[in-house]
C-alpha cells in the first residue's frame, strides 16, 4: 500500500492506493485518476533555466509543455546545461523540441527582448 497526498486541488486528500489500484481518502474521482497515475506512471511538468545572449537577463525560465516521465526529468534537465539561445524570445517558443522522444517540448516562459547596446556595448 502506497500514501500520497494528492495535488489536482487545494483539498490535498491523504490516500492510500494498493496493488489493485483500489483508492481510499479521496475527495473526487479526480484524486482517484491522479492515484492511479502516480502509482502506475508518474510524471511531472518540469522548469528550468537556459543561458540567453544578447538580453537584459542572463538566464530564460523554460518549462516542459507536457508531463514527462518522472524518471527522465534529470536527463531532460541535463539537456539544457549546453544550451544558449539569442534573444528574442517570446514567451511559448520552442527551445528544445521532442525532449528524449516523449513528445515534450521545453518552452520559453518569459518573453525577453533583444537588449540595445549602451555605448556600443551589449551588457
Amino acid at each position: 500500500m502506497t500514501v500520497l497526498t494528492c495535488i489536482v486541488c487545494p483539498k490535498g486528500c491523504r490516500m492510500r492506493i494498493d496493488g489493485t489500484m483500489a483508492v481510499r481518502g479521496n475527495g473526487c474521482s479526480r484524486g482517484a485518476d491522479y492515484a492511479v497515475k502516480e502509482f502506475t506512471n508518474p510524471t511531472r511538468v518540469t522548469t528550468s533555466t537556459v543561458r540567453i545572449k544578447g538580453a537584459a537577463f542572463a538566464r530564460l525560465p523554460v518549462k516542459t509543455d507536457r508531463d514527462i516521465p518522472k524518471d527522465a526529468v534529470f536527463k531532460a534537465v541535463r539537456l539544457l546545461d549546453d544550451l544558449t539561445v539569442n534573444a528574442p524570445v517570446k514567451c511559448g517558443d520552442i527551445i528544445l523540441p521532442n525532449i528524449l522522444n516523449t513528445g515534450a517540448n521545453f518552452v520559453a516562459t518569459r518573453t525577453l527582448l533583444k537588449e540595445a547596446p549602451v555605448n556600443g556595448v551589449l551588457k
